[in-house]
């Protein structure tokens, strides 16, 4: 999978989200900022990028919400509606 560094910002809002996805399509997100000019962009996203994917590892999958996921569908085929409560 691509690295990627992603900023974005909803419509009508002040401040951009700063994402970094790393090799394995695990995305971190680095935080918020109102500030994005050249000098900010170029060095501290891009440092704080490049750490992560100097030290990337795959995150161990977590069991307890994949059986959750599959007794939800094994709900939704049965008709039942899932219910979390």
């Amino acid at each position: 999978m691509a690295r990627k560094i992603i900023i974005s910002k909803h419509e009508n809002n002040t401040h951009w989200s700063i994402h970094v996805i790393d090799g394995f399509g695990q995305e971190h997100h680095l935080g918020y900022t109102n500030n994005l000019d050249k000098l900010y962009v170029s060095s501290e996203i891009e440092d704080e990028a490049m750490d992560i994917w100097s030290n990337e590892v795959q995150k161990e999958e977590d069991l307890l919400s994949k059986a959750i996921e599959n007794c939800v569908e094994i709900d939704k085929k049965a008709g039942i509606e899932p219910n979390l409560d």
